[in-house]
């Protein structure tokens, strides 16, 4: 069975508190599909720190609203001239390509012969269009992404502040030059007739679809979900000043090292990355605590970890430090 569903507001927060309420609450054998539209607001990775990603002062002075994802990813600034889905659906119909498949349709339909690059971004003539990040809770599984229509691009360096290693790693020179506009290659196409398009596309591939609000019956989930999404705890997480910060480009995307030492050893430690996978730092964070800050020992603990920990192993061996 299939559903579509329109966010009624406009506020980050709380699309994104709906986003994370439909991974958590969707019955087995649906995959539903959900629009928002956001008011000027930066979104954040789950592992991501705010100060080191965003001109805090610039957001709250031009009143942007500062908001964090449950998925994976870098920082992204959305307004009314991004387009955002989600795909959230039970594994059992879950699937990536049949969801890209949907996009890159609707785009063609409209003049955009778009193309997939990696697993998450979607390119057209050389500039990015559309991110796209995930997320599972049990078994249902979340693939959600922003399409630019027409969204103030002049902005993004006021108050993105992305490291210049991830730009490095990227070749490229500043945050908008990597990034376009649907509008500036289709002429004529909003936001509206892209999401119609989409629709058109989605119930073709998923059979005709029924727009409901499955909210009815879940307040006070949705209730809680909000909380969180509202709360400084979760927008800004735990940022305490650190002793010691080193920064790396890995295969799985950039890795923010920060480290509160006590009598030379490691007494906290935290993991701010992009990586779209959100479980990385949790696995990491373990290895680190409480032994002695140093190269070798800090290379020796993540050699005792999975691929993740070893690759970082191997950076830490080229730092010096």
């Amino acid at each position: 069975m299939s559903l579509i569903f329109t966010a009624p507001g406009t506020d980050a927060r709380e699309n994104l508190a709906l986003d994370e309420f439909f991974l958590n609450a969707l019955p087995p054998g649906q995959i539903l599909l959900y629009f928002y539209i956001n008011r000027p607001s930066v979104i954040i990775g789950r592992n991501q720190n705010p100060y080191l990603e965003c001109d805090i002062s610039h957001l709250k002075r031009d009143e942007v609203i500062l908001a964090r994802r449950v998925s994976g990813g870098g920082a992204v600034y959305h307004d009314g001239g991004n387009l955002n889905f989600s795909f959230l659906a039970h594994e059992s119909v879950y699937d990536e390509g049949r969801q890209t498949k949907v996009i890159l349709d609707a785009l063609r339909s409209l003049g955009a012969d778009a193309t997939v690059t990696g697993r998450n971004d979607i390119c057209l003539d050389g500039l990015k269009i559309s991110g796209n990040a995930f997320a599972k809770r049990g078994i249902n599984h979340m693939r959600h992404g922003t399409l630019l229509v027409d969204a103030d691009l002049g902005v993004f360096s006021n108050y993105l502040t992305p490291s210049p290693l991830k730009l490095e790693a990227k070749g490229i020179k500043s945050v908008r030059s990597r990034v376009g506009n649907l509008k500036e290659k289709v002429p004529g196409i909003t936001v509206g007739g892209l999401k119609d398009a989409i629709i058109r596309e989605f119930e073709a591939a998923y059979g005709k679809a029924e727009d409901v609000s499955l909210i009815s019956g879940h307040e006070d989930e949705v209730s809680e979900l909000l909380k969180k999404h509202f709360s400084e705890e979760w927008i800004y997480g735990q940022t305490p000043a650190y002793d010691a910060q080193l920064e790396t480009r890995l295969s799985w995307g950039l890795a923010r090292l920060c480290f509160k030492v006590k009598e030379g050893r490691i007494t906290d430690f935290s993991l701010f990355t992009d990586s779209l996978d959100t479980e990385v730092a949790d696995r990491i964070k373990p290895l680190l605590m409480n032994i002695p800050f140093g190269r070798e020992s800090m290379v020796s603990a993540l050699d005792e970890g999975g691929e993740n920990a070893r690759e970082l192993a191997r950076a830490l061996e080229e730092m010096s430090f």
